[in-house]
């Protein structure tokens, strides 16, 4: 059964990251100077993890607030969402997150400019810029991400109303280290919409292959090793 709502959720959600991290990243470099200093690398990192965050404490309980299509694959690959809502969730993702980079574009052309609508560039100088390393990075990085959001969203003995604090935490930790590698973006929408806008599609696979690969990788791992056991106690219980 489809859920038109939840495809709304995911869509504005979406929009909120796609709209809120590029909008950090813009504002770093113009009032912080367009060099990676401690103080941009913190504000990128807490306006990426709080858009995500919030979103999750708004949307959590109407969509799942996946955000992000690497996300809804692994839940569609463990049987926690349809086809049918999968699909029309990660259609969702990429509509909002198209939408949020254009509404940026709008209105600051040219301060958005000057960091390309907040597009990932590809692997840094520190991978030697290097696709296959700029690959391994963001599946590492998705692979961990994904793995706090089963653990501590998905799995049924996880504590409740802590979701979007580790989820967010987990955002601002691997964006602290992963913007100097790659950008960090571990999301295939958070890529695409900025993409289109600035027309920059460099290394643009390795944003869509990295975070699908460490997002399955993650799920069934979570899934299969740690939550079906759990499952299956929580029932022998309630019997």
């Amino acid at each position: 059964m489809v859920n038109p709502r939840a495809w709304l959720a995911e869509a504005i959600s979406s929009f909120a990251l796609v709209f809120f991290g590029p909008l950090s990243i813009t504002v770093a470099a113009v009032l912080l100077g367009t060099g990676l200093s401690l103080e941009s690398l913190l504000v990128i990192s807490l306006g990426h993890a709080a858009a995500i965050g919030i979103m999750i404490y708004a949307f959590g309980h109407v969509s799942g607030a996946h955000i992000n299509p690497a996300v809804t694959m692994a839940m569609m690959a463990t049987k926690r969402i349809n086809i049918k809502d999968g699909a029309g969730y990660i259609g969702s993702q990429i509509v909002g997150a198209i939408a949020a980079a254009s509404t940026l574009a709008a209105i600051l052309p040219t301060a958005g400019s000057k960091v390309q609508f907040g597009t990932q560039g590809g692997p840094s100088e520190f991978l030697e810029k290097s696709a296959s390393a700029g690959f391994a990075v963001e599946a590492l990085l998705t692979f961990f991400l994904v793995t706090t959001i089963f653990m501590a969203a998905v799995h049924r003995k996880a504590a409740s109303g802590f979701a979007g604090l580790a989820i967010g935490g987990m955002i601002f930790l691997l964006h602290l280290v992963g913007v100097p590698l790659t950008g960090a973006s571990m999301n295939p929408a958070r890529t695409l919409g900025p993409a289109i806008v600035s027309g920059q599609w460099d290394f643009h696979w390795i944003y869509w292959a990295g975070p699908i690969v460490g997002a399955l990788a993650a799920g069934l791992v979570m899934n299969y090793v740690f939550m079906k056991k759990a499952e299956k106690e929580l029932q022998a219980t309630a019997k």
